[in-house]
């Protein structure tokens, strides 16, 4: 059974850079057909994919925050982690990690299929 844990500081300052791990157990992130993802749900809205990392290593990431979103990898230790730059209040939200299995990402033939429990980001001086 696949299971995923996000970690990272729970407070960051505006204008910094939120980093964030999610540390995968029970499945390879290089699985044929799975993408990586993170999503965050800000308080009192509704979930925002932000970004994903593939099996193969390229990343896909929201237009909206492409500017300011970095997803990559660590195959050695199966994590994946997250960084958003220049981070403003409106940044804070509930950041979950997920496994995403696609028969086609490009034309969105995909499903989330686990994730993680979710880790509070807070931006506040």
């Amino acid at each position: 059974q696949v299971q995923l844990q996000e970690s990272g500081p729970g407070l960051v300052k505006p204008s910094q850079t939120l980093s964030l791990i999610c540390s995968v157990s029970g499945a390879s992130i290089t699985t044929n057909s799975y993408y990586w993802s993170w999503i965050r749900q800000p308080p009192g809205k509704g979930l925002e994919w932000m970004g994903a990392i593939a099996w193969s290593g390229s990343a896909d990431y929201s237009p909206s925050l492409k500017s300011r979103t970095s997803v990559s990898r660590d195959t050695s230790k199966n994590q994946f982690t997250l960084q958003l730059s220049s981070v403003t209040p409106e940044d804070t939200a509930v950041y979950y990690c997920a496994r995403v299995r696609t028969t086609n990402w490009g034309l969105g033939m995909y499903e989330y299929d686990s994730w993680g429990q979710g880790t509070q980001v807070t931006v506040s001086s």
